[in-house]
């Protein structure tokens, strides 16, 4: 059975060309199949589209006002379809991410960078926020999938693990004497500690294990930033729990000193998640395939 959008295909070509005949073999159909489809929509029209003579058909008064219409939808179905078509092919859309300002600087920029080079028609909207807070807005649809730290304890978030990372204690001048040799996490804890604010997942993880461990933490500073944790222990405020692989440059060159512990905190993952639920579109998918792909240890 011939569908009302195809109807009105045959219509509009029967329109343009005058003839039934010209129109069938445009549209790869016998002449019949044409002339009773176009009986058939003026059947369900309740209205006479086309005048027939010998030498062809030409649309009525009424069949002329529809043919405008008609022909119109058609050409923006087909513009849709193009569009569609550009957006499964990378060639227009939006990647919208969310992810922290920390990891966006030291692990996340490389991979914009690649993304962008290969898709230049794709515009990127960058939302920042806490793992919590990215969380939060990736299930309200705000973002199509967040960088974050992991593990997280969600089974409604799908979590990819791109690098691992390594929680580690680092000093300046003033306490350069801790890292001649390693000291236990019970000693750690008695020195004047920089840590990020309690609702950050860096810091719960740290404290989680330290509490595994029977000991509890009391920081003597409470920070927003990774970047303020370095820089605070670069002036000697205290010791500063920080991610190795975000502060490579403080440690080469030599304004910070990893302090050596005898009981290492456990490696973690930063990584990337999206909603179980709901499919990724073809530039999320796309992104993900990318990270995926350039998996890299920062620890190497």
């Amino acid at each position: 059975m011939i569908s009302k959008l195809d109807l009105y295909k045959i219509f509009c070509k029967v329109g343009k060309r005058k003839s039934f005949s010209k129109a069938a073999k445009d549209l790869y159909m016998t002449q019949p199949a044409v002339s009773q489809a176009i009986m058939q929509l003026e059947r369900e029209l309740d209205i006479r589209l086309f005048n027939r003579t010998p030498k062809g058909v030409s649309l009525t008064n009424e069949g002329s006002l529809l043919y405008e219409y008609v022909n119109s939808a058609l050409k923006l179905i087909d513009v849709g379809e193009e569009k569609i078509l550009e957006f499964k092919n990378l060639s227009t859309g939006e990647l919208k991410i969310g992810v922290g300002d920390t990891i966006s600087r030291y692990f996340l920029l490389p991979y914009l960078e690649a993304f962008h080079s290969k898709y230049p028609n794709i515009k990127f909207k960058i939302v920042n926020g806490t793992t919590l807070e990215l969380c939060s807005i990736l299930k309200s649809g705000e973002v199509d999938i967040a960088i974050v730290n992991l593990p997280l304890d969600d089974s409604t978030l799908e979590q990819r693990p791109c690098i691992d990372i390594h929680d580690i204690f680092v000093c300046g001048e003033k306490y350069k004497h801790l890292v001649s040799k390693p000291i236990t996490l019970d000693e750690v804890v008695k020195l004047p500690l920089i840590l990020l604010e309690s609702n950050s997942n860096s810091r719960r993880y740290v404290e989680d294990y330290l509490l595994s461990k029977g000991i509890q933490i009391s920081p003597e500073f409470e920070l927003g930033s990774h970047d303020l944790l370095l820089e605070f222990a670069k002036i000697n405020l205290g010791i500063a729990c920080v991610t190795k692989e975000f502060s490579q440059e403080y440690l080469k060159k030599g304004l910070l000193y990893e302090v050596p512990l005898t009981d290492e905190i456990p490696k973690r993952e930063v990584g990337v998640c999206f909603l179980k639920s709901v499919s990724l579109s073809p530039a999320a998918s796309k992104f993900v395939e990318i990270l995926e792909n350039n998996k890299v240890d920062h620890a190497t």
